[in-house]
């Protein structure tokens, strides 16, 4: 059985009508790039198609929680790399980091931890995970060792790799 990847990656353009006058990616839309591209990759890399289970089980997961870093502005058509991976779980939410770079990842531009309860469209109330999904989420889990966003904030600032 292959094993699958952790950390997820895929690459986008930032789009006119997404900048403020300043051609600045709006803060308000971070959180959109980011979401699209945590759909696109769950897809591609785990076959995991959170709108088919939403239609055909009723289930989906729903924001509960989102802490975000502006560390460097994103601009009109800059090509970025957007990097994802899960950090934590339990048997109804999932809480991923996701991190955004320009293109040769040089300079990291923006973090994000997003937390999502497990929900149940039909009922209305929160879902556990079936054991499919808690399977899943055992192999791709990638913890990043600290407790808080800002502790983590500072863990990247002093990664001499990547500048910010």
């Amino acid at each position: 059985m292959n094993q699958l990847p952790k950390v997820l990656e895929n690459k986008t353009k930032i789009r006119f009508q997404d900048c403020d006058p300043f051609n600045h990616l709006n803060n308000g839309n971070y959180t959109n790039y980011f979401m699209n591209h945590r759909e696109d990759v769950l897809l591609e890399n785990y076959n995991l198609d959170i709108y088919k289970i939403a239609r055909k089980e009723g289930k989906s997961w729903v924001s509960s929680s989102n802490q975000i870093a502006y560390l460097k502005p994103a601009l009109l058509m800059e090509t970025v790399i957007i990097e994802s991976q899960l950090i934590h779980f339990n048997n109804s939410e999932i809480h991923a980091e996701m991190r955004m770079y320009n293109e040769d990842k040089s300079h990291l531009k923006s973090v994000i931890w997003c937390g999502f309860v497990h929900y149940n469209l039909l009922v209305q109330k929160r879902e556990t995970h079936n054991e499919d999904l808690m399977t899943l989420f055992k192999s791709i889990n990638n913890p990043i060792g600290v407790n808080t966003f800002e502790e983590r904030i500072n863990q990247l600032k002093s990664n001499s790799l990547v500048k910010i």
